[in-house]
């Protein structure tokens, strides 16, 4: 017979461990039946279109573990309802930005994951959240208009009309580092920020990021707004913005 307390702890359980074995600093929180709310709101933010999105058609969300990086992302594990057992994960779109951000931004769809989260840790690293951050990066620089979005080998930092300077990495490593030298990460939209009250600081803190990036085989690129000149010597020029195809479904939904 079908036990709904036995599914809870196993659901519970497999996102402890899964959030231990992936990269960075990970939490997870299971989110029962009962907290009906929640699961609406989560619901909402499942960024899909595919495999997660059909199933959520067919079995409304009725538990979940929810997996929370510091710096914002979050993953969603939920129960598979076939034949296959096994959960399904998928990346969860960051509240508070505007519609306008997630266009031309592909989803990053989510997977199916086996029994053993050990071996359903390298998929999802190798795959599903390389996506992710390469997704959140850019719908996170699509807010803040002007600011065009980092690559997993290099951040590109841009320069803002009060001064500061303004950056979405895509490595949470270069997160880590950027937050070491002063730079401030914004809850509602995760742009890391670095004001310039202080230019001498600000100058130093730009030199001295570039090597610690370079040490973990990240670029750096800084870009100029109209009457801004940088501190430093001038960098490498930035990269092109990259095209997505679709917009996702957790805005639409």
């Amino acid at each position: 017979m079908y036990d709904h307390h036995d599914s809870s702890d196993r659901l519970a359980s497999y996102a402890d461990v899964l959030a231990g074995e992936l990269p960075g600093t990970w939490t997870s929180c299971h989110i029962p039946a009962d907290a009906k709310d929640d699961l609406t709101e989560l619901a909402d933010r499942i960024w899909d279109l595919d495999l997660v999105a059909d199933t959520l058609a067919g079995h409304p969300l009725q538990e979940a573990a929810l997996l929370s990086r510091p710096d914002g992302a979050q993953l969603v594990l939920v129960n598979r309802h076939d034949e296959r057992g096994g959960f399904l994960i998928a990346a969860v779109a960051p509240r508070a930005l505007p519609d306008k951000a997630y266009r031309a931004v592909p989803e990053p769809n989510g997977i199916a994951l086996v029994d053993n989260p050990f071996l359903s840790a390298e998929h999802v690293v190798g795959d599903l959240l390389a996506r992710y951050d390469t997704a959140l990066a850019q719908v996170r620089t699509n807010a803040l208009g002007g600011l065009q979005p980092s690559q997993a080998d290099r951040v590109v930092l841009t320069w803002q009309p009060d001064g500061s300077v303004a950056t979405a990495p895509v490595d949470h490593r270069a997160g880590e580092i950027l937050l070491g030298h002063g730079f401030v990460q914004d809850p509602q939209d995760g742009i890391y920020r670095l004001n310039g009250d202080d230019t001498q600081a600000q100058a130093r803190a730009l030199r001295e990021i570039g090597p610690e990036l370079e040490a973990i085989g990240i670029g750096t690129g800084l870009q100029h707004s109209v009457g801004r000149t940088a501190p430093t010597a001038t960098p490498a020029p930035a990269p092109p913005v990259p095209a997505g195809h679709r917009t996702p479904a957790a805005r639409g939904r």
